[in-house]
C-alpha cells in the first residue's frame, strides 16, 4: 500500500501531471520541459525529483544534458496510468494540449538555444 500512496502523492500535483503527459510523448531534457511549461529550471528539477523518487521517471546523462523518460510500468496500476496519461488529460483539458504543442515547437530547437531563449 505504501508504494501506491507514494505514486498518488507524486501525481497529485498539476505540474507533475503536466510533466508526465509530456514524457508520455517522448524523452525530454530538463530545458525542453522548462521551455514547454514555462517554468524555471529549479521548479522542473524539483518536480522531476519527486517523480523519480516515486519510480515514475528515470534520467540518463548525455554530456551536459540529462534526459528524462517514463519508467517501464512495474505493475498493473502503473500500466493503466501510462495508458491514460496523454489520452485522458489532453482530451479533457486544453492546458495539456498547449503543453504538447509547446513541446513540439521546442524539440526542433538545439538544446543550447533553449537555455538562452525565453518565450
Amino acid at each position: 500500500m505504501k508504494e501506491e500512496l507514494n505514486l498518488f502523492k507524486a501525481l497529485s500535483d498539476e505540474m507533475r501531471l503536466r510533466i508526465m503527459v509530456l514524457l508520455s510523448e517522448r524523452e525530454l531534457c530538463v530545458c525542453q520541459i522548462e521551455w514547454a511549461l514555462g517554468l524555471a529550471q529549479a521548479k522542473v528539477s524539483r518536480h522531476l525529483n519527486v517523480l523519480r523518487n516515486a519510480g515514475l521517471v528515470q534520467g540518463r546523462r548525455e554530456g551536459l544534458w540529462i534526459f528524462y523518460s517514463l519508467t517501464n510500468p512495474r505493475n498493473e496500476l502503473e500500466r493503466v496510468i501510462h495508458t491514460y496519461l496523454k489520452e485522458y488529460f489532453t482530451k479533457r483539458h486544453d492546458l495539456f494540449k498547449k503543453d504538447l504543442a509547446n513541446m513540439k515547437k521546442c524539440v526542433v530547437k538545439p538544446l543550447e538555444k533553449l537555455t538562452t531563449i525565453r518565450r
